[in-house]
């Protein structure tokens, strides 16, 4: 079977404050990190041997990964910094150049590697997308969905000719100067034979940089339009509606943690609800050890991390609260992202805990 590569280093300034203390893949999804179900999902179809690029925040991912056996998988880290007066610095490489780091360091890149960016939930087979790429005797091969034609100015677009074979690509065209709607998902194969285009030692970019070069020299490279599951954590409000799908359900692979005490209510181990006293509307996840005050509202698709506490007459409508968030009596959070630090609506736009708005923590307003 196949290597694997995960996509680890960026900074993902586009979801803060959600990155603010965590690596981008180490954003929780019910109570696990983002990056942890693409290595599910990468072990069910029996890729075992998986590369991490890692820089901002690198421990955060190393700690809770270590050597990847809890998965039944073999991972390894390949940090992008420098040593500078004692502290090391992050410095990533690019996606491409990263690899080529890789490569030059151990030559891991051997065999056929599938390539994902690790702040993406997806649900795709593997092991249709491999035998593809090798049946067209493919250098490369990068996995596209069709989008909306309003909505491709959020994505790298791929245009192909009639046999797959990539002729172009545009970089978040408006909706009338695109030249097609299949965007590129941050899923790529390559073989080894790719990356030896790459520079060493330069900071260098799979879809800016390589993608255009291979399309330059007429090498078999492919598109792959498939049908799919791809949840991609662009921006906050992506990581909001990323929520609210896996709590519908409509990923396959996602099961909902914990026990199903009501119909559409699960909870986690040690929690404490007198479910005569508060009105729940499922789907909803509690988390272990939640309280849930008599007088209380949750009405999903909502997830209340372990350790939060809920009040009595405050409500959460369509929302999230993080680990250890207490929401004060008598407070309405509606679709929102809310930790003991600060909230976020569905849009974005970020409240922190001292302004005029929350001058106290959740836990201490009073309505």
């Amino acid at each position: 079977m196949a290597k694997g590569m995960i996509l680890a280093a960026g900074q993902g300034t586009r979801v803060r404050p959600l990155t603010k203390d965590l690596p981008k893949p180490m954003v929780p999804i019910l109570g696990k990190p983002v990056m942890e179900y693409l290595i599910e999902h990468l072990a069910r179809h029996g890729v075992r041997q998986i590369m991490v690029n890692v820089a901002y925040n690198h421990r955060k991912i190393e700690d809770y990964f270590r050597d990847g056996h809890r998965w039944g998988v073999e991972l390894g880290y390949s940090y992008e910094g420098v040593y500078d007066h004692g502290d090391i610095l992050p410095r990533p490489l690019g996606s491409a150049g990263g690899m080529r780091h890789i490569q030059d360091q151990s030559g891991f890149f051997d065999d056929t590697t599938l390539v994902l960016c690790g702040d993406a939930l997806i649900d795709l087979d593997f092991g249709a997308a491999l035998e593809q790429h090798q049946r067209q005797g493919a250098l490369a091969s990068v996995v596209t969905l069709d989008v909306p034609r309003e909505q491709v100015g959020n994505y790298g677009i791929v245009v192909a000719g009639p046999d797959g074979r990539v002729q172009s690509f545009q970089e978040k065209p408006q909706p009338h100067e695109a030249k097609s709607t299949h965007a590129s998902t941050g899923i790529y194969i390559f073989e080894p034979a790719a990356l030896e285009l790459v520079p060493s030692g330069q900071v260098f970019d799979i879809g800016s940089q390589l993608f255009p070069l291979l399309v330059e020299r007429d090498l078999p490279f492919y598109a792959q339009e498939r049908s799919f599951n791809w949840i991609d954590i662009g921006r906050v409000s992506d990581y909001w509606s990323v929520l609210q799908r896996v709590l519908r359900g409509e990923l396959a692979d996602m099961r909902m943690p914990g026990t199903e005490v009501r119909p559409g209510v699960w909870a986690g181990l040690n929690t404490r609800i007198d479910w005569n006293a508060v009105h729940i509307q499922g789907p909803v996840y509690l988390g272990s050890s939640v309280r849930l005050d008599p007088g209380s509202s949750v009405i999903g698709p909502a997830w209340i991390g372990h350790g939060s506490h809920v009040r009595a007459g405050a409500r959460v409508e369509r929302s999230v609260l993080f680990e250890y968030t207490r929401i004060g009596a008598g407070m309405l959070f509606q679709d929102m992202i809310v930790s003991p630090s600060y909230c976020v609506d569905r849009h974005g736009h970020a409240t922190y805990v001292g302004d005029d708005r929350f001058p106290l923590r959740w836990g201490d307003a009073r309505a």
